[in-house]
């Protein structure tokens, strides 16, 4: 599979909204898990792989119809961006957790301790891919957490320092991204976005732990980065800057992916990354509205005062999930009508 050839490719994060048969939306909106919330389910075990195909294949089929280039799973079959892959692994212990401070500050969440070495013993989400990659003709994209957010979503028992910790990540993380590539992935994509939350920590060792992660991985990479999904973070606590930004640009990663929309961002800031592509957020996700074209054509025009279009991928600003589908479809297609238009003025 080849990526698209035209200027302003579509994507999207990686999450798209799980139907109300499938999972309990109330239950999910109230958290973003970092420890398994199997009763969020609704099915009992032996039919949920099914369900979760099912429902995969609607999702592809939405981000099809909508017009989007490089299409993921949807994310269907996980609880959240992060703890299906970090619960897998050897070495952690989710059944019994600890409470942290959440990144929002204001309330404690149940996180897996860490107990033992890190270790990936097996594939986690290789189903997922293969699954994908069977059910579309489109470029394929799907996401994996990042090995510095992952070290700061849980507590650390067992190593020395959290950049041991975080370094164990990478290398699990790593021998997931090998398979996925195998698997046919034609995009890999490492969520940090705890980057953000704790600077003065990924500026010690995020750059070495993202590098390790995506190390021997020929197909392009994304590290995407926000500011907390619009369900939990509200736009007025967003800040209108990225504290750890410019040093992504040290990253192997061919793409940085920001939230852009909401938090109204100051674009000046992509001049720090100057050799990376940019999946840029132009869907406010705060909103419950679909966006008209024509303000998603302004913002996309927006990016190009500050990337040339060869290095803009054009994206929603975080996952989908927390939001009614019916409105994710309606701005996914909004976006994609209007990376066209503005595709067309560019020539």
């Amino acid at each position: 599979m080849n990526l698209p050839k035209h200027l302003l490719p579509t994507t999207v994060v990686g999450s798209y909204p799980q139907p109300e048969w499938l999972v309990d939306r109330a239950m999910l909106s109230k958290s973003v898990p970092r420890t398994r919330m199997h009763a969020m389910w609704r099915l009992p075990a032996e039919h949920l792989e099914e369900a979760q195909d099912d429902a995969t294949i609607v999702a592809i089929r939405d981000m099809e119809r909508a017009g989007i280039d490089i299409v993921t799973d949807g994310e269907i079959r996980r609880e959240s961006y992060s703890n299906r892959f970090a619960t897998a692994l050897d070495g952690i212990d989710a059944d019994n957790p600890a409470m942290i401070t959440a990144r929002t500050g204001n309330t404690k969440t149940p996180v897996p301790r860490v107990v033992g070495p890190v270790k990936r013993t097996g594939p986690v989400e290789l189903h997922d891919m293969q699954f994908l990659r069977k059910n579309t003709d489109r470029a394929a994209k799907i996401t994996l957490p990042g090995p510095f957010t992952m070290s700061q979503q849980a507590r650390n028992e067992f190593y020395k320092d959290d950049e041991e910790l975080a370094m164990a990540f990478a290398a699990a993380v790593n021998a997931e991204a090998r398979d996925l590539e195998k698997a046919g992935a034609d995009v890999i994509q490492l969520d940090e976005p705890w980057v953000r939350n704790n600077p003065e920590l990924a500026k010690r060792y995020a750059v070495k732990a993202i590098n390790r992660a995506l190390e021997g991985i020929t197909v392009p990479t994304v590290v995407h980065l926000c500011f907390g999904y619009a369900a939990v973070v509200p736009g007025s606590t967003k800040p209108a800057g990225y504290s750890f930004l410019g040093e992504l640009d040290d990253t192997v990663a061919d793409q940085i992916s920001i939230e852009a929309a909401q938090p109204k961002l100051d674009l000046g800031v992509l001049k720090d990354l100057s050799s990376k592509k940019i999946m840029l957020g132009v869907l406010d996700l705060g909103d419950g509205a679909i966006e008209p074209v024509s303000v998603v054509a302004d913002r996309i025009r927006n990016g190009l005062k500050h990337v040339p279009a060869e290095r803009l991928v054009v994206a929603p600003d975080c996952g989908m999930k927390y939001m009614p589908r019916h409105v994710a479809f309606g701005k996914l297609k909004a976006m994609c009508d209007a990376a066209a238009l503005v595709r067309k003025e560019i020539g």
